[in-house]
C-alpha cells in the first residue's frame, strides 16, 4: 500500500471556506475516483492554514490511474477553480507504511 500525503498551506484565514466547499462538493467526487481517504485534517497548533489529506492506493500504478481519471471527471474541473485561489502552497508526498503501522506495511527492500 502506499499513501499520497498532500498538504496545502491556504491563504490566511481560508480553512473555513475551503473545508466547505470540499465537504459540500469536493470529497464526494474526489471519493469516487481515488477511492480510499485515510485521513482529511487541518492545522490548530503549528503551521496555521494548512490543510492535509491522505490517501491510500494499492500501487503506484492504481495512484496514476485514479488520478488520471480524477482529472478527466468534468465536475472536478469545475469544482477545481472553487478551491485553486484558496490555496497558496501544495506539497505532495509518497509514503509507504512500515510493517508495524496500523496502516500495514512491508519491509524496505
Amino acid at each position: 500500500m502506499f499513501y499520497e500525503i498532500r498538504t496545502y498551506r491556504l491563504k490566511n484565514g481560508a480553512i473555513p471556506a475551503y473545508l466547505k466547499v470540499v465537504e459540500g462538493e469536493g470529497i464526494a467526487i474526489q471519493k469516487k475516483h481515488l477511492g480510499e481517504l485515510a485521513g482529511y485534517f487541518y492545522s490548530e497548533i503549528g503551521p496555521i492554514n494548512e490543510i492535509v489529506h491522505i490517501w491510500g492506493f494499492t500501487s503506484l500504478d492504481d495512484r496514476e490511474a485514479r488520478r488520471s481519471r480524477l482529472m478527466a471527471d468534468p465536475d472536478w474541473q469545475a469544482f477545481l477553480p472553487k478551491i485553486r485561489d484558496l490555496i497558496e502552497i501544495a506539497d505532495n508526498k509518497i509514503m509507504k507504511p512500515a510493517a508495524f503501522s496500523p496502516m500495514g506495511g512491508s519491509r524496505p527492500v
